[in-house]
């Protein structure tokens, strides 16, 4: 059925379960979480088990990898990222293949890989990996691995999640998502099956298509199949049933034809009737109909698998008979004292059918008096297929209490909470009664509702994707609770922020492997509501550590709303690592993580944050207030600008070091689809800096500066640097290393800020190559600087112009704690 190959020798070693009866094997169903359709070179199906040559779809929380016309067939067996009621000790996740053909068996310590079939089995929680014969000999329990003091265990994270897709649920951009979607539903079966139409070229041959129940004609999704021309009707029902994935009796099914205009209206039209049956080889001959559905011939009893709910480990079910009278009533008296519970009221108990469909896992509470039988034949009518993955369950009464969490960003920042209440009653229509704001972040205009109701919570989701208060989008985001009464004592979670638009564009590969590596609830998507969300979610975690994917400006970003909420945080000062995605890198480099993301193994980063040493950086805080009024004010008088605060990690530029930098960002905005490479991006900086050579050098004649209290001298200079790390512009040491007896030596907590002068771009072009450092100026810890005209200035790379007036630049709060890559670790990497 599934294509599986093994020598004859080994074929009693083979522990792997075929397509058709996987399902039936899961433990607890979870849905996959498919992302848009890609290339995968040198993968394999995990359903048909063929490379994936044609774009195809991949799980973004496990390794599962599979064709567009398979999808259908994958069996929701992704990894339980959070709880549902089910254990604390957690087994073994394995997955089967796509392993490099290095990887070695935990056990036998031979290769298990394999770049020509699928072979191998991989734990998707700890990533040991082992042979298909030697994984079952590996104790059950998962400890989680290497990375286990980092990863939230599942028992620790609570989402009741039942309307939300498994999108929602890991706040996984949906952009492309939709267009996938909907490929799905008509190429989906055809294109793959295009790979099977080659087959029969042969003129003996011929290809029929098969359609498996009344919901694939709805969607025109067929699988096609290839038979001789001469063929008994029993071979063309084994090969229709192969082809769906089934390995029932083919005594129990038929096949009925129907042509192109049944195939339009609803209802599907029975040809197969007895009179046609006992002279079927003359249906193949060269009239044969355009498509066959497969049914189900009916039965008058059969036998049912009830799985109780209540168990919390195995594979338990109970096998029942029903008739044709058996209510749904009669199924849960009959089962209850074969499971030892027949003391209890019937009242207590209800049945549900459980669709264990790849993208989605539906829960349906059945009708007491329901007919069991004339459900299965509804089902099989609807889907062949879909009978394979449905399951009943015997569930207990009890009142469960539904808690939907809903981040809202977007709002009016500073109101109240009853006012944030108010415009949501306006704007999304809420109901109090089941609605409550649970948390308020007045600061950020963002806050948290707490809903008890999942269809409420469903419906105010999607309002609020399509909603604007005050010309601004509002963002909602699914927010898991964090029981933090259950982290293991000596866990130390890592919170990880990716900015996929950062640098050259890699943050999505970097998002799918650390979702993989760590529990998927771990990670968070800079450009899906901001930094906020994922600090809300660890509030309450006693200390975590957080790892920024992103440029400088992405770390100056995150550190901004650490800063902002930390009084709010259990940890309030966790220790912040960077991965460097940006173009310049500065804080990257001085912290030794590099001068930017080439494709390092995410598992290998992942275990240097681990082993970093903690160090504390200076913040600082710069007041610009413009005295110049704003022009346009009402009644054409100008008001003048609101004093403007933010905060520098790096270093503040003022003169041509911003002139550069803010033609660069016009230059982005422009055309950003070009800039999603280092290299472009650092040629376009030269660019902009060789049509500024001839600058006039009068920087000095246009402001003044101010050191601790003491007026100081400008030399003859075209720009102005604060720097606080020893690294600018890319990796350049402007202050440079000579020692100065008027100068301290600079470190980046001693709560002083440098400020250096350059004559012009062919000075700042010397620096950067090495050649000379800047022109040394000050050192002190309160600066202000008085501009007598419109001067460009950056902040951390974040270029503008400034209205004359006041620039007051001071320490910023308490240091933040920064994660310093150990040196035993950088050598180890680079060797």
């Amino acid at each position: 059925v599934c294509n599986f190959m093994s020598h004859e020798k080994c074929l009693k070693n083979v522990k792997i379960p075929c397509s058709c009866i996987a399902p039936s094997l899961v433990r607890v169903p979870v849905a996959h979480c498919f992302g848009p359709p890609g290339h995968y070179k040198r993968k394999f199906c995990t359903v048909c088990r063929k490379s994936l040559e044609s774009p195809a779809f991949r799980c973004e929380v496990c390794e599962l990898h599979v064709h567009t016309d398979c999808i259908l067939f994958a069996c929701s067996d992704c990894r339980q990222c959070h709880q549902d009621g089910h254990q604390d000790t957690y087994h073994h996740h394995w997955r089967e293949g796509n392993l490099s053909s290095s990887a070695r068996c935990e056990v036998c310590k031979k290769t298990c890989g394999s770049s020509e079939v699928l072979s191998g089995m991989r734990c998707e929680w700890c990533g040991i990996l082992a042979h298909a014969a030697c994984y079952i000999i590996v104790t059950p329990e998962c400890t989680f691995g290497r990375l286990r003091n980092m990863i939230l265990p599942p028992s620790c994270m609570q989402l009741f999640s039942r309307n939300f897709s498994k999108m929602h649920c890991f706040r996984i951009s949906e952009n492309l998502q939709t267009e996938a979607d909907e490929d799905d539903d008509v190429d989906g079966s055809t294109q793959g099956s295009a790979k099977d139409v080659q087959i029969s070229t042969d003129s003996s041959k011929q290809t029929l298509k098969i359609f498996d129940g009344n919901d694939a004609v709805k969607r025109n999704q067929f699988r096609l199949i290839s038979v001789p021309r001469i063929v008994k009707n029993e071979e063309v029902v084994e090969a229709a049933l192969r082809a769906y994935y089934i390995n029932d009796n083919q005594q129990d099914y038929e096949l009925q034809t129907f042509t192109q205009q049944a195939l339009l209206s609803d209802d599907v039209i029975n040809r197969n009737d007895a009179a046609e049956d006992s002279n079927l080889g003359s249906v193949f001959r060269e009239s044969i109909p355009e498509a066959w559905i497969i049914r189900a011939k009916p039965k008058d009893e059969e036998v049912i698998r009830i799985y109780p709910a209540w168990l919390k480990v195995g594979m338990a079910y109970v096998s029942l008979r029903i008739n044709k009278d058996s209510t749904t009533q009669t199924v849960i008296k009959e089962v209850l004292p074969l499971l030892g519970r027949q003391t209890e009221s019937l009242q207590n108990f209800k049945l549900v059918e459980v669709l264990m469909g790849s993208k989605q896992v539906q829960r349906m509470v059945l009708d007491n008096q329901e007919l069991i039988l004339n459900r299965l034949k509804d089902i099989r009518k609807t889907s062949i297929r879909q009978m394979n993955q449905t399951r009943f369950y015997i569930v207990e009464n009890s009142k469960s209490i539904v808690q939907v969490n809903l981040f809202i960003g977007g709002l009016p920042p500073q109101l109240s909470p009853e006012e944030y209440t108010n415009i949501l009653k306006d704007e999304l229509a809420i109901k109090t009664n089941v609605v409550s704001v649970s948390h308020v972040y007045q600061a950020q205009g963002a806050v948290v509702l707490e809903i008890s109701c999942f269809s409420e919570a469903e419906r105010i989701y999607m309002l609020a994707k399509d909603t604007t208060v005050n010309d601004k989008p509002l963002n909602t985001v699914v927010i898991p609770e964090v029981m933090a009464s259950k982290i293991p004592q000596n866990c130390c979670p890592l919170l990880v922020f990716v900015n996929p638009k950062s640098g050259g564009l890699k943050g999505r590969d970097l998002l799918y492997s650390f979702r993989k590596l760590l529990n998927p609830h771990q990670v968070f998507e800079l450009t899906n509501g901001g930094p906020l969300p994922g600090f809300h979610t660890f509030s309450k975690v006693p200390s975590f550590r957080v790892l920024v994917c992103g440029g400088d400006g992405t770390v100056g970003w995150v550190l901004g709303a650490l800063e902002e909420i930390r009084h709010k945080l259990a940890c309030s000062e966790p220790s912040v690592a960077i991965l460097p995605l940006g173009t310049g890198n500065d804080l990257g480099r001085v912290l030794r993580w590099g001068a930017g993301y080439s494709g390092e193994d995410p598992y290998s980063i992942l275990v240097s944050v681990d082993e970093a040493d903690d160090v504390l950086m200076d913040r600082w805080t710069i007041l610009l207030d413009a005295e110049e009024p704003a022009e346009g004010g009402e009644n054409g008088v100008a008001e003048p600008e609101p004093p403007k605060i933010v905060q520098m990690n790096n270093y503040c530029g003022l003169g041509i070091d911003a002139e550069l930098s803010l033609d660069f960002h016009h230059a982005r905005e422009e055309e950003p689809g070009k800039f999603n490479s280092r290299f472009h991006n650092k040629g376009v900086y030269v660019k902009v800096g060789l049509q500024k050579i001839s600058h006039t050098r009068n920087l000095h004649k246009d402001i003044k500066l101010q050191v601790d209290q003491h007026e100081v001298e400008l030399p003859s200079i075209e720009g102005l640097i604060f720097i606080n790390i020893p690294s600018w512009g890319s990796g350049a040491d402007l202050w440079g290393s000579e020692s100065d007896n008027r100068f301290e030596k600079p470190r980046i907590d001693d709560g002083l800020l440098e400020v250096v002068g350059v004559t012009g771009v062919v000075h700042m072009g010397q620096v950067q190559g090495g050649f000379r450092s800047g022109i040394r100026i000050a050192q002190g810890s309160y600066f202000r600087v008085t501009l007598l005209k419109p001067i460009p200035v950056q902040v951390d790379g974040e270029p503008w112009i400034q209205a004359p007036g006041q620039i007051i630049i001071s320490a910023a709060g308490p240091k933040v704690h920064m994660l310093k890559k150990s040196k035993q670790k950088q050598k180890k990497t680079g060797s």
